[in-house]
């Protein structure tokens, strides 16, 4: 098959968070599998130009219709990893994306909305027919309205449509002029069984639009996939989640292990694996050093993450604080947009300053995350939500066990090293899950007591969450199930 992957994001070029490694990840398994993949992202000025090979441009006269006029683009097109990118720039006062970062700006969905009409035209233009078009979070939702509404009577008559929803905390919520802007008609799609917003009936959610348009939708774990449908974490899109569940389904991501794999891990000082695991103990000093913790026989207890409300950042503070109070090490690595919450974590920097077994680190360094998951025992993962989480995947690939909220993907991966029902072989970690710090105490406690008191069944847990294949092999299978099964029906 011809699968075309359209997103805003793809590591290492482009990557904000999880969607990137996504998309990088299942792309490459695809290709690994005989398909043709193909990925469209917006050229935007922060591209890691190094990291793309073979750059060049293929289409120099792209023009966009944008409102009543037209916009002029060019497409270039390079190899990432191996993958076809195609990368659209536009010639416009708007600078679409030229402004210095992925996200984060006042005009984020007219961007955006830009970037879904010019990928279609560039596809109707150039003659590129997917089979199968997989759209990714609410950036790309209205890539199945346009396909729809528009190109399929100009000629992309057979092609299917994709989409998955990475995190429902951000639908796309805007006013309806972005129809008018991609050249759709608001009064055909403002209703209650299309694009209108459930809690806004002034506005558009684009969200929602991909999910009614499209032939497929999936998010990123089965159990988040129930969740979205029957609590609030559907975040007001229950609804027509249930009246579309027979195209609805939830896929677990997989994790890259040609860049997650501490047997090859080149940012590691020590190799290591479920066999050699006594090689960990090198990486435990090397990550001391260099954080400049005290050498001391002392669990190294380890956060890696965004610090945002979605994290559970109150009770991310609270876990540094008694992971101190136990006699354990704390390794922080992580940065935050809020500025209330950069701001906390800040204070909370210059209070452990100087404190022998505490370093907090706010920024985002893909190198050090390497070095404290290969370094550290425990993580501590107390999201509110948790679509899927690599976070999880990656320690437990590391041989760090995973202390973390029963939710969404972290539910599906991390098996409590008391309480299931799993035999001791399969379990991996410990769970909690009232959004308390005591019920977060009282994981870390378990967890802290068998490093201590029973080390051999600690290792165990280690070994047991190592052996498990968090690859994309399956997850890519499981997609081309999907896709297979959306060109027949």
């Amino acid at each position: 098959m011809y699968i075309a992957m359209v997103s805003a994001e793809c590591a290492p070029i482009a990557k904000a968070g999880g969607l990137g490694d996504v998309v990088h990840g299942l792309s490459r398994e695809l290709l690994a599998l005989g398909q043709e993949v193909e990925v469209f992202l917006p050229g935007y000025d922060s591209l890691r130009h190094d990291l793309i090979e073979g750059r060049r441009e293929v289409y120099r006269d792209l023009r966009v219709p944008y409102f009543d006029r037209w916009i002029d683009c060019r497409v270039d097109s390079g190899e990432v990893d191996g993958v076809t990118c195609f990368f659209i720039e536009s010639d416009s006062p708007h600078r679409f994306f030229q402004r210095g970062r992925i996200y984060g700006e006042t005009d984020d969905a007219d961007r955006f909305a830009f970037f879904c009409r010019a990928v279609l035209e560039f596809m109707l233009i150039s003659g590129r027919r997917p089979d199968v078009i997989h759209c990714h979070d609410w950036q790309t939702a209205l890539v199945p309205v346009l396909l729809f509404e528009i190109y399929q009577r100009l000629g992309l008559t057979d092609v299917r449509v994709c989409y998955s929803l990475h995190n429902l905390g951000y639908q796309g919520v805007v006013g309806e002029s972005i129809l008018r802007q991609v050249g759709l008609d608001p009064a055909r799609l403002m209703t209650a069984d299309r694009l209108r917003d459930p809690a806004n009936p002034s506005a558009v959610n684009l969200m929602k639009g991909g999910i009614v348009f499209s032939n497929f939708v999936n998010t990123v774990s089965p159990r988040y996939a129930w969740e979205i449908q029957n609590t609030e974490q559907g975040m007001g899109l229950q609804a027509v989640l249930k009246t579309h569940d027979g195209k609805f389904g939830g896929v677990l991501n997989g994790i890259d292990d040609a860049v997650w794999n501490p047997a090859t891990d080149r940012h590691i000082p020590e190799p290591f694996d479920a066999d050699r695991l006594d090689g960990k103990e090198v990486n435990r000093r090397a990550l001391r050093a260099y954080l400049g913790l005290v050498q001391d026989d002392k669990p190294i207890v380890a956060v890696v993450s965004r610090l945002d409300y979605q994290k559970g950042v109150h009770l991310l503070r609270f876990g540094i604080a008694h992971a101190c109070a136990l006699d354990c090490q704390l390794a922080l690595l992580g940065a935050a947009l809020d500025p209330v919450v950069a701001e906390q974590f800040r204070r909370l920097q210059e209070d452990t300053e100087g404190h022998p077994d505490c370093r907090l680190v706010l920024a985002y360094d893909e190198e050090l995350s390497h070095l404290i998951y290969a370094g550290a025992d425990m993580i501590l993962i107390p999201s509110i939500y948790e679509p899927c989480g690599l976070t999880q995947m990656i320690a437990m690939k590391y041989g760090v066990v995973p202390i973390a909220r029963r939710v969404g993907g972290l539910a599906d991966t991390v098996l409590d090293a008391n309480y299931s029902d799993r035999p001791f072989e399969e379990r991996n970690g410990y769970l909690f899950d009232d959004l308390t710090e005591s019920a977060l105490a009282a994981a870390m406690e378990r967890a802290i007591d068998l490093w201590r008191n029973h080390p051999e069944y600690f290792r165990q847990l280690q070994i047991n969450g190592m052996r498990v294949d968090r690859s994309w092999g399956r997850p890519a299978r499981q997609y081309l199930d999907i896709y297979s099964h959306i060109r027949v029906h």
